[in-house]
């Protein structure tokens, strides 16, 4: 084995893993294959970055590279590392919020879907609110997320909120002034995981109150993704 080997295997390894994370989420996008079957190339894609990595420290000590080859050793080992870190940052954003897909800003009266229904016909998921069961693992995960009050007549926070839904980039579905109600899809970037949106505005005392609710139609935990999509749209909403 001459010295150039090692370290172009460790990168070799290591751009296998990368590629298998890159084209996990996209093959499922483009319905190449299961989700099943993208979460298991993210956990493979996982092992080969962390061997990956090994090989790049194990090499890098057994053959005291110099030069070109200790370049490689170091991309190989940035390469797979950061391969290895993010199913690993996942899993533990996963555990670190509620196992729910359903979350809104009101668990007592969620807002409810109506032009959407029909889109979310063959969803895995209910666009039926689960209860109490689901709003206290939400008060629990997310105690900070709450309706929005805003000192403007509900005509204006209506225009308002929907200037802020097509700010998100969401697709507008359904646009309901008459009832303040306004219904969109947000589509993640990677995965092309579909998440379903209405916003609801109602008079109060003060102005206005500002409800949002946002539900995925696959996946039994949405690992934050809907808490996070509603906290942004609200301080989009305030901006």
């Amino acid at each position: 084995m001459t010295s150039s080997r090692p370290p172009i295997i460790a990168l070799a390894v290591a751009a296998c893993a990368l590629l298998l994370l890159f084209v996990s989420g996209i093959g499922y996008r483009q319905e190449l294959w299961s989700l099943q079957m993208a979460f298991a190339m993210i956990k493979w894609a996982a092992y080969l970055g962390i061997a990956a990595a090994l090989l790049a420290l194990i090499g890098a000590a057994v053959t005291r590279p110099i030069g070109r080859a200790t370049l490689l050793f170091g991309v190989a080992f940035v390469i797979a590392a950061g391969t290895a870190y993010w199913p690993w940052r996942w899993k533990q954003v996963a555990s670190s919020v509620p196992p729910i897909h359903d979350v809104t800003t009101d668990t007592q009266d969620p807002p409810p879907f109506v032009a959407i229904l029909p889109l979310r016909a063959n969803a895995r998921n209910s666009a039926v609110y689960g209860g109490d069961s689901i709003a206290a693992l939400q008060r629990v995960g997310y105690p900070d997320l709450g309706p929005v009050t805003i000192a403007e007549p509900a005509g204006a926070a209506f225009t308002r909120a929907l200037t802020a839904a097509r700010a998100m980039g969401w697709e507008v579905v359904a646009v309901d002034s008459s009832d303040g109600r306004i219904e969109a899809t947000a589509t993640t970037r990677w995965f092309g995981f579909k998440d379903d949106v209405v916003v609801r505005v109602r008079d109060v005392e003060n102005g206005s109150r500002v409800d949002v609710r946002s539900v995925s139609r696959v996946g039994g935990s949405d690992v934050g993704t809907n808490a996070a999509r509603i906290r942004a749209f609200l301080a989009q909403l305030q901006r």
